[in-house]
């Protein structure tokens, strides 16, 4: 899956820096940095070893994302500090609580946040240059870019743009990239 993203960012960036695991080696034309305890530490540890801005932060999760999804975000950030993949929500939410139904919201304004997602240099610096517990808590970068008060724009992203969490969705993506 690292390969698979890997193949669609290096047609929409000019540097690809890699966390990974300590002792695992980064793929041929990439620049490999030991990853964090959780997401963001592994940003902020990517983003010391990137040169220039703006920043494109993608997880190997999503590996059908696509040169031009990139090239959306990016674009996107005019404006703004960030620039994510998001896809409208389609199913009924209900927020619950213990198993009970407290109520059910309005999907019209929801979308699913995704990779890749966009940042000014400087506004991810100031997100990632918080204390590790607040960075441990967040479930993705723009939304500490969003609870700083920056602007953070959403592009439309193709339902493609799945997140490979389980045996089934990582069936689906070879599908789907066997496809292409």
């Amino acid at each position: 899956m690292v390969e698979w993203s890997i193949a669609a960012l290096a047609g929409a960036v000019d540097q690809i820096v890699v966390a990974l695991p300590p002792g695992v080696e980064a793929p041929a034309g990439t620049i490999g940095v030991e990853g964090g305890a959780h997401r963001s530490l592994s940003v902020r540890n990517a983003l010391r070893a990137v040169e220039g801005g703006p920043v494109v932060v993608c997880d190997a999760a999503r590996p059908l994302l696509t040169p031009q999804l990139v090239a959306g975000v990016l674009a996107a950030l005019d404006g703004a500090d960030a620039a994510i993949a998001a896809a409208p929500v389609t199913d009924t939410i209900k927020e619950a609580d213990g198993g009970t139904v407290v109520r059910t919201l309005d999907r019209g304004g929801l979308w699913a946040v995704q990779t890749p997602q966009a940042f000014r240099r400087d506004a991810l610096e100031r997100a990632l240059d918080q204390d590790d517990s607040v960075l441990a808590a967040a479930t993705d970068d723009a939304s500490l870019v969003e609870a700083m008060g920056g602007t953070v724009r959403i592009v439309e992203a193709p339902r493609e743009n799945l997140k490979v969490t389980t045996p089934l969705d990582l069936r689906v993506a070879e599908l789907l990239l066997r496809e292409r």
